[in-house]
């Protein structure tokens, strides 16, 4: 659907607002690289296609291993982009770029071994190990180590992932909600929301023991701005009801103040644990006769 053009001086904008701080661009991890990849598949069925049942089924079956492993690097470079993202992360469990690496080199063998008439296996095999290592060297490997998880209870974490994928979930049926909408001043404040809510499921992450108190922000209330996004983008679609946009922003600015409060109180009682735990240290060390210059 078409978005009318909006900004600080069209019709709907607030010329009188201050300019917020520019969002971060979001750049999709898999991009133009990983497109090329499944033009491959195409090629060698085309050749192979017409040579007879034994090249056809090897190119068929070299066929859909590049495009399963296309699809694996994907999946990898997506999931590499989250795990650099964050400052605490566990290692992806399956390693998507390493196995269509795999898969890449595998077909390539098959691809050689549909091409050429003779039995030598010599020449697929080194194709096939050549072209996984170059595909290793273009795209790299998977992350192998999780970082930032010392100390923290993999059990509290496994809870603290569950919480994030559902308000994730949340996040992105908003989305979908406000591109039916059409309208681009709501949609820019729901990105607004959706940068405080992700700062704190950043900051959750980053330590688990505060997903109690966060709980409800991330669960109840995102569930809530979720609903009432897909009645607000169901009735604007519709009317272009002004009032119910205006209505709509204004939710959405008090749940980014809330959300942004909730997460300065997290920072705030991480600083305060902290100092009682240097507190307590520099006793210790003091009854043990180490003085320490403050």
């Amino acid at each position: 659907m078409a978005q009318r053009f909006g900004g600080k001086y069209s019709p709907d904008g607030d010329s009188a607002a201050p300019a917020k701080q520019q969002r971060r661009v979001q750049v999709n991890p898999a991009g133009g690289r990983n497109n090329v990849m499944f033009i491959p598949a195409i090629v060698l069925v085309a050749t192979t296609l017409g040579d007879g049942a034994i090249p056809m089924s090897l190119g068929l079956s070299g066929a859909a291993l590049w495009t399963l492993s296309a699809w694996l690097l994907r999946e990898g470079l997506i999931a590499q982009a989250a795990f650099e993202e964050r400052k605490v992360a566990r290692r992806p469990v399956l390693p998507r770029k390493i196995l269509a690496a795999v898969g890449m080199g595998v077909g390539a063998a098959l691809a050689v071994m549909a091409h050429q008439n003779t039995t030598d296996i010599l020449s697929p095999l080194l194709f096939g190990i050549c072209t996984g290592a170059l595909h290793l060297a273009a795209f790299g490997i998977d992350p192998l180590k999780s970082k930032g998880m010392e100390g923290i209870d993999t059990f509290q974490q496994d809870r603290v992932a569950r919480v994030v994928d559902e308000a994730e979930k949340h996040l992105t049926a908003m989305t979908d909600a406000l591109t039916r909408a059409g309208d681009r001043q709501a949609r820019a404040k729901l990105e607004d929301f959706q940068d405080a809510a992700r700062t704190l499921i950043r900051t959750v992450e980053e330590d688990p023991r505060d997903l109690t108190a966060a709980r409800k922000y991330l669960g109840v209330y995102l569930q809530g701005a979720r609903d009432a996004s897909i009645k607000f983008a169901d009735i604007y679609s519709r009317t272009q009801d002004a009032g119910a946009r205006t209505d709509y922003i204004a939710l959405l600015d008090d749940l980014e103040q809330n959300f942004a409060a909730r997460t300065q109180k997290s920072l705030l009682d991480d600083r305060s644990d902290l100092t009682i735990e240097i507190d307590v240290l520099r006793e210790r060390l003091s009854r043990e006769g180490v003085r320490l210059d403050r």
